[in-house]
């Protein structure tokens, strides 16, 4: 082998990035010592090998950065340890430089397609091997770059992954929790009885569904629907679940204790406006919720009921006819000093009346457009007049999400009371 141009010229200080340790494989002792020398110079540590077995051991003990191997060496040929090189598991990829007289295309294809890099033509200059190495250095980098930033990226997904599960396993402790709030999904009183729904898009939702009954005749109940989703929403379901409280009537907003002795249901007026006040006085929450929050007396079926901002209660008589009931109002959150309207009719035994978030109404069908309030009273009228109770509230969540559009899906949270009225 014969070095064209003056090596010793070469600056030994040359940065080679990540190329320090060359194996140097030559069945010729004079060859490989004017390649090992002019290396040495450059700075690189150098091991040599006269045949690919013995390369192949070198290799396996500490795995070099650069090859510089022969093609035609008996024994294994320069292709068949390049082959047998790249079968080895390494930690970092190497770069590999066959050196050869061949220079027919397809011998340097056949050479491409056994792993190598790179190719040498016989004989040698050291400037063009310097320049060689220099290329296979720089790619050398930009793989040991990458496979860094990849190091960094899994762990980082590693640790996200780790927070992930930790956020996971909180909040489906908050679901339990907030499923806690509705300890009942069906209660009867006397003939009559409620029912409810709560299918949050989540883990958790910002919808709450309730009620509560002071005495054996007087009833009330509630859909609410805080603005936004997730945990700021929850959270402020729970706060309300409070001022609601289906157990502790002493914390409960809507009732007043009469005489040390019972407790009454205040005008849903009132209640309205004394949750906005509430909601109002907190500083630091931007949230507000829609609501319809009623009572009924169960021995005449006179229905009280304020709405503010929620969608309109379908009210579903006897005889077959519907109607939706309120005038809209104002949600509970927004502006001091609102006064709520309050809404009020008899129910006949027989008489349903559901309460529902706008879940359902806002609902992407499969044609691209919402359910709406007339849709919703198709899937109620197709429930039938025969199903009640929980039934009847699954029947017809399930009719929804079968109409759904699956672009879309369950993209809010679903939430709904309904009330069968059988009369005292």
């Amino acid at each position: 082998m014969v070095f064209h141009g003056n090596g010793a010229d070469v600056r030994a200080d040359l940065d080679f990035g990540a190329i320090r340790r060359v194996l140097v494989v030559d069945d010729s002792r004079l060859q490989r010592r004017i390649l090992v020398g002019s290396l040495r110079k450059w700075g690189f540590e150098v091991v040599e090998a006269d045949c690919g077995e013995t390369a192949m051991e070198l290799c396996r003990a500490d795995p070099p950065d650069l090859v510089l191997s022969d093609w035609v060496m008996p024994g294994m040929s320069g292709l068949e340890f390049c082959q047998a090189f790249r079968r080895l598991e390494a930690n970092d990829y190497a770069y590999f430089i066959l050196l050869t007289a061949k220079s027919e295309k397809n011998e340097i294809a056949q050479g491409l397609d056994a792993g190598a890099d790179d190719f040498l033509v016989k004989p040698l200059g050291a400037d063009e091997l310097r320049a060689r190495i220099s290329a296979g250095a720089r790619i050398l980098n930009m793989q040991r770059e990458l496979s860094e930033k990849n190091r960094i990226i899994e762990s980082a997904l590693d640790e996200l992954k780790i927070a992930h599960d930790a956020i996971d396993k909180d909040l489906m402790q908050a679901r339990k929790i907030q499923e806690s709030l509705v300890p009942e999904l069906s209660r009867s009183f006397g003939k009559s009885r409620v029912s409810l729904l709560l299918k949050p898009c989540g883990h958790i939702g910002g919808d709450l569904v309730g009620m509560f009954a002071p005495s054996d005749n007087r009833l009330g109940f509630y859909s609410i629907d805080v603005s936004g989703h997730g945990i700021t929403s929850a959270m402020m379901t729970a706060r309300l679940g409070g001022y609601l409280s289906s157990t502790y009537f002493d914390q409960n907003v809507a009732m007043q204790r009469r005489f040390d002795r019972f407790y009454a249901l205040l005008p849903p007026e009132e209640v309205a406006a004394m949750l906005n006040a509430r909601l109002l006085a907190d500083t630091g929450i931007d949230e507000y919720f829609t609501m319809v929050y009623a009572t009924i007396d169960l021995r005449n079926g006179h229905l009280k009921m304020v709405q503010a901002g929620h969608p309109h209660p379908l009210l579903m008589r006897r005889d077959g006819q519907t109607e939706f009931l309120g005038e809209g109002g104002i949600p509970i959150g927004l502006l001091p000093g609102v006064s709520y309207q309050q809404v009020e009719t008899y129910l006949q035994p027989g008489d349903r009346l559901l309460l529902y978030s706008d879940g359902f109404t806002e609902c992407r069908l499969t044609n691209g457009e919402m359910l709406e309030s007339e849709g919703l009273v198709r899937l109620v009228r197709d429930c039938g007049p025969d199903r009640g109770g929980p039934e009847f509230l699954d029947d017809l969540y399930w009719r929804l999400t079968q109409a759904m559009s699956p672009e879309h899906g369950l993209d809010d949270d679903l939430s709904a009371v309904f009330f069968e009225y059988e009369g005292n």
